[in-house]
């Protein structure tokens, strides 16, 4: 294999990896979206409160923050194919443990779930920088963020409707049919590179060099924006964490914009998750819709994100600095005010608050780019963002779950989300500011 981003320019699109990436996408968000949309449901059935049933997904955002040093150490000793080929592999035996009779059960698979995709996570921008010419680079990782968002929006939307039909479990189940599909194809993708790498050809197949996990975003193949800021894969889905970063990992704990950084990733994972998991239910319970509707009407939340993963990188390239970040705090607030004000839009707030969650990835990592001094840095600042954001935003589906059993409503759930999107603001405006600064 080589490495070196200019090998790879003037070389073809190699279609067979970006195919298997982008269907591996669908199986790296779609499990953990798939049980909110019947999750009053699995209340009744097992006989919960609607703060036990958002640890459902809670358990695979803990697993992002807490294996994804882990995952890289797995990627380095299997190598790119095979432990995308375990991640996918992995993400299918949790999705049958989860089958089995019982919450218990139910949640352990949740956290197996978790526990692989986040091998995906951090294997699938190694890919792409890999194998990917360095001009289609940008473009092929914003498919991927899209169709992280097409996998959840084909789970919010189908698992309620195959529910009725099949039961919830079985429903949940079906799923694993794009799995199998991710595995079949990734399967082919390996037996060509090994034929490849038999005839002499190392350009796919082999451990990704160490380079690629040692090294954070800024010496990866860029794009830049307007402001002269790198802006590549890892920008998109988020710089890949690094095992240790020596004396750069405990300089950053002084400086306040990595605190900053922390709060804006912290915040949105927390906003995210608690209303993916619970805006069927407050669907069916404020429009008075069946299960099925409620799950379609969900699902814009997850549709109109696709659109934004690829809206919110163009303004970053091509717009003033400020724009990006403004459009993602009008979009966060508008969707929590509009809940609260007037939830018979649900579909406008929803349409609209989706630009936030698929463009603030891209804003907070791009800070996170600009304001480190070496890739040491880069690299330690990202665990430290990640770690600390996946934590507190596992939170967001039991705290917004236990506040609505409590007080038997969602006016309570929703002004809290109005707290934490103002909160998000601020820190994502002051981290933004800092990363203006810092490139002057």
């Amino acid at each position: 294999m080589n490495s070196d981003p200019r090998s790879r320019v003037g070389r073809g699109m190699p279609w067979l990896v970006v195919v298997g990436v982008l269907l591996a996408a669908m199986s790296l968000r779609g499990p953990i979206v798939a049980p909110t949309a019947v999750l009053r449901l699995i209340e009744q059935d097992f006989g919960i409160g609607a703060a036990t049933a958002g640890l459902l997904t809670t358990a695979p955002v803990l697993m992002f923050a807490a294996l994804t040093p882990l995952a890289a150490l797995v990627i380095r000793r299997a190598g790119a194919e095979l432990a995308l080929m375990l991640s996918l592999s992995g993400v299918l035996v949790g999705t049958f443990v989860r089958a089995l009779p019982g919450f218990g059960w139910m949640l352990a698979g949740m956290f197996i779930i978790g526990a692989f995709i986040t091998i995906g996570n951090v294997v699938i921008p190694v890919v792409i920088r890999r194998d990917v010419p360095p001009e289609r680079v940008a473009l092929v990782t914003a498919a991927y963020a899209a169709t992280l968002n097409v996998g959840s929006l084909i789970t919010s939307l189908g698992t309620a409707p195959l529910a009725e039909v099949i039961g919830w479990n079985a429903a949940l189940l079906s799923w694993s049919a794009l799995t199998v599909a991710g595995i079949a194809l990734w399967a082919v993708h390996i037996r060509r590179s090994r034929r490849t790498l038999r005839d002499g050809d190392g350009l796919s197949g082999e451990p990704p060099h160490p380079a690629i996990l040692d090294t954070a975003p800024i010496s990866s193949p860029v794009v830049r924006d307007n402001a002269g800021n790198e802006l590549d894969s890892a920008a998109i889905t988020g710089p890949l964490p690094v095992i240790g970063a020596g004396r750069d990992s405990r300089s950053i704990l002084t400086r306040p914009i990595a605190w900053f950084l922390v709060a804006s990733f912290a915040l949105q994972c927390t906003i995210y998750y608690g209303l993916t998991t619970w805006l069927p239910s407050f669907a069916a319970d404020e429009l008075n819709l069946d299960a099925t509707s409620a799950g379609a009407v969900a699902s814009i939340y997850q549709g109109a994100g696709i659109a934004g993963a690829f809206v919110v990188p163009l303004l970053s390239r091509f717009a003033p600095r400020w724009v990006a970040p403004f459009a993602i705090c009008v979009s966060w607030l508008t969707v929590s005010i509009g809940l609260l004000a007037a939830p018979q839009f649900l579909w406008v707030w929803l349409a609209i608050g989706a630009v936030g969650h698929a463009g603030g990835f891209v804003v907070i990592f791009s800070a996170l780019v600009a304001v480190s001094r070496s890739d040491g840095e880069a690299a330690g600042l990202s665990a430290m963002v990640q770690g600390f954001g996946y934590s507190i935003g596992a939170l967001g589906g039991p705290v917004i779950g236990l506040l609505h059993e409590q007080s038997g409503g969602w006016t309570a759930p929703l002004t809290l989300v109005l707290v934490l999107s103002s909160l998000y603001c601020v820190a994502l405006v002051t981290a933004v500011v800092f990363a203006g600064r810092a490139t002057r």
